[in-house]
């Protein structure tokens, strides 16, 4: 329970520390770069996950076909 309270009180300490700092222009600079840098890894796992999903669906696809034909065979 003590970790508990522990961590609730560094996340709002991290929060209020983020929010006086994102007052002063170069922390607001730093919030804007340290933003779109994470929604560009976030893009980027995305298109990964897309492209693996694709792969995946193709591979499915053609076990599927051999296996059609092999029923079609017997």
């Amino acid at each position: 329970m003590k970790k508990l309270f522990y961590l609730v009180v560094g996340v709002v300490l991290g929060f209020a520390a983020a929010h006086v700092v994102s007052r002063n222009p170069s922390g607001a600079k730093f919030f804007d770069n340290l933003d779109s840098k994470a929604h560009e890894f976030g893009a980027a796992v995305m298109d990964g996950y897309r492209g693996r999903e694709a792969e995946l669906r193709a591979a499915a696809s053609d076990v599927e076909e051999a296996l059609d034909d092999l029923t079609k065979r017997v």
